[in-house]
């Protein structure tokens, strides 16, 4: 089970007009802010590869902007106090929601395209004979592991091949806490 990083924007009220749009569009009201690796709602932060990130990034298509190393990705950004630092598993096996991460609190699971580029939960309109938007956290996650695989599940059998974004993989999403 390999702990990643990576570093995204923050998406939430403060983002004013978009937020509001954003709320409107996917019914999805019970949000406090949206913490995702979807880089539509939370951009990516380091976007561009330097080569002095090779040694420290995943080398596999989708993934170069995931770090296998927090302190070199905290040293390339600029003001992580802004940010959100994230923690991730992909594909995690096993519910990991307890698991201790030094500095970092669970935050729930996301399921995103097999490009991780849209969630599935909270990117793509909805999807309601797969999971209600109530099911969704105030951070637009799903908190528990069994259901987010039932979803995952449902989601290749109803829709996939025709949509793309519900060939998803499952994403444990942790946050650092701020110092």
């Amino acid at each position: 089970m390999q702990r990643l990083y990576i570093a995204t924007e923050k998406f939430g009220p403060s983002d004013g007009p978009g937020w509001e749009n954003y709320i409107a569009w996917s019914g999805l009201t019970q949000l406090t802010e949206v913490v995702t690796l979807d880089g539509m709602l939370c951009r990516i932060v380091l976007d561009e590869i330097k080569d002095s990130y090779w040694p420290h990034i995943v080398n596999e298509d989708y993934m170069l902007s995931f770090f296998l190393d927090l302190d070199f990705l905290l040293s390339e950004l600029p003001d992580a106090q802004e940010l959100n630092l994230l923690g991730v598993i992909r594909k995690p096996a096993e519910d990991v929601s307890l698991l201790a991460w030094d500095g970092f609190t669970f935050l729930g699971y996301d399921l995103m395209d097999k490009d991780v580029g849209n969630s599935a939960l909270t990117n793509c309109g909805g999807f309601p004979e797969a999971f209600a938007n109530s099911e969704l956290s105030n951070v637009g996650l799903i908190m528990d592991f069994e259901r987010a695989v039932e979803i995952q599940q449902t989601l290749r059998r109803k829709y996939y091949p025709p949509e793309h974004h519900a060939d998803c993989d499952l994403w444990a999403i942790f946050r650092r806490q701020a110092n």
